[in-house]
């Protein structure tokens, strides 16, 4: 019970770390700002040093997170939150080090068995993956996360 408390806890504060970066990258468009969130909350949720976890090739970050017993769905949440990463480095501009977060997050969903996507979401479809429930994103911005 703990443990399912735990979990649940962190997993609330992941996603809720999440949502702000889409918020920023929707509404103020710092795209920049927006993927320096997706990094912190993708240390945070793993209980590694971010910076540390995110400097590992595709291969190693995913082989790491498999054999630190990651949950599958903690793993397919950090995969799609990676790639959204590699979205916002593009539109900041920095698109060698978006291309590592692409491929990183493609060996983590293989790794897994996951299927993610580079299609464009609309921002109700990011509100339901990134939102416990009955949690809604504020009003506002734009209607698609990935421009």
């Amino acid at each position: 019970m703990f443990e399912q408390d735990y979990l649940m806890r962190m997993f609330l504060q992941f996603t809720a770390a999440i949502r702000k970066s889409i918020l920023k990258a929707a509404g103020e468009r710092d795209y920049a700002g927006a993927a320096e969130q997706i990094e912190a909350a993708v240390g945070d949720a793993t209980d590694m040093d971010g910076s540390v976890l995110l400097s590992l090739a595709p291969e190693s970050l995913a082989g790491i997170l498999q054999v630190s017993g990651t949950d599958p769905m903690v793993a397919e949440y950090i995969a799609q939150s990676l790639l959204l990463e590699s979205h916002y480095l593009r539109e900041a501009g920095a698109d060698q080090r978006a291309g590592v977060r692409e491929a990183q997050a493609l060996a983590l969903a293989g790794a897994f068995g996951l299927e993610i996507g580079l299609e464009e979401l609309t921002e109700e479809e990011w509100e339901e993956m990134f939102s416990p429930p009955d949690a809604a994103l504020p009003e506002g911005g734009s209607d698609k996360i990935l421009t």
